[in-house]
């Protein structure tokens, strides 16, 4: 198990995690979200032991993780901004991993360079953005850890090279009882992989839930009345977002959806629609709730205009 207390990382004056206090359990995988500057790299880092923290502690199966040889073994990191040595090829980066990993599987590592279609004997500086992000896969996978950490994991990848790394990272949580935090922008890429999700934002941790009951908290409802109506008649029901057209109003809505549909069918609407959310669209209301919007910036930027042109 990972866990995490009061977990703090500073960077001069700049608080990077503010107090993050996680457990995340074996066996799962686990998604991080965020605003950009949110604290999922630095989070990644801190729980991999490439940074000391600055408070609280980072434990895995009850051990520090900093300075920790033993403990390291057991985890693969693969990094947003990828490193391999000068001039190195596939093959001479996994000789290192190798020396590093007790576990390294070569039987492993040449199936899934096979499997990729990548050349181990080719210099990696020659590969492209994504065979390169595929290479670092490969050598974290290689290596059979307990504990698997991704940052932008899916970036640069096509969407056949995507379902690949999906399903080989689903086998080992499945076969090996591994763990995996994967840290993504797109809430589609974890929508249809993670079983926790986590919200960053300015350091701390804003939502954490499993997914399915993260897309059960928040729905949307469309809704018609005969008569006028407005914001004030749905008084008692949770609303994060509101938007009326005429006689139909869309509503955002937290809380028990079976309690809050039959609140709302009390109110006698000529319409009752209830829709599902897609986690991009629970993450995007969230943030609005937060202060995390910028849908009046082109609004702003057309009135500017305006102004400069009288």
């Amino acid at each position: 198990m990972i866990e995490t207390r009061d977990l703090v990382k500073r960077f001069d004056k700049y608080t990077a995690l503010n107090g993050i206090n996680a457990r995340i359990t074996n066996g799962c995988i686990y998604g991080m979200v965020g605003s950009n500057g949110a604290g999922k790299s630095t989070f990644l880092r801190l729980v991999t032991g490439v940074y000391r923290p600055d408070g609280g502690e980072v434990l895995i199966d009850g051990e520090p993780v900093f300075d920790n040889p033993a403990v390291k073994s057991r985890l693969a990191f693969v990094p947003d901004d990828l490193y391999f040595l000068n001039s190195a090829s596939m093959r001479r980066m996994a000789r290192l991993y190798a020396s590093i990993y007790p576990g390294f599987d070569w039987n492993r590592f040449d199936f899934l360079a096979q499997s990729f279609r990548l050349d181990p004997t080719r210099p990696i500086a020659t590969f492209s953005k994504g065979m390169k992000r595929q290479a670092a896969i490969i050598m974290a996978l290689s290596c059979r850890p307990d504990y698997m950490f991704f940052d932008e994991t899916f970036d640069g990848l096509d969407p056949v090279m995507r379902g690949l790394v999906k399903g080989l990272i689903c086998e080992d949580v499945a076969d090996k009882k591994a763990t995996a935090i994967i840290t993504s922008h797109s809430l589609r890429e974890l929508e249809d992989i993670c079983d926790h999700l986590a919200l960053l934002h300015e350091g701390g941790v804003i939502l954490e839930s499993e997914v399915q009951d993260l897309k059960t908290a928040l729905f949307k409802v469309q809704l018609a009345f005969l008569e006028p109506f407005d914001r004030s008649r749905f008084a008692g029901v949770d609303l994060l977002h509101y938007q009326q057209s005429g006689s139909v109003a869309n509503l955002i809505i937290r809380g028990n959806r079976e309690e809050t549909v039959e609140k709302l069918r009390r109110l006698e609407p000529v319409l009752l629609d209830v829709l599902p959310l897609t986690l991009e669209e629970v993450f995007t209301y969230e943030m609005k709730k937060l202060g995390y919007s910028f849908d009046d910036v082109l609004g702003r930027e057309e009135e500017s205009h305006e102004q400069k042109a009288v």
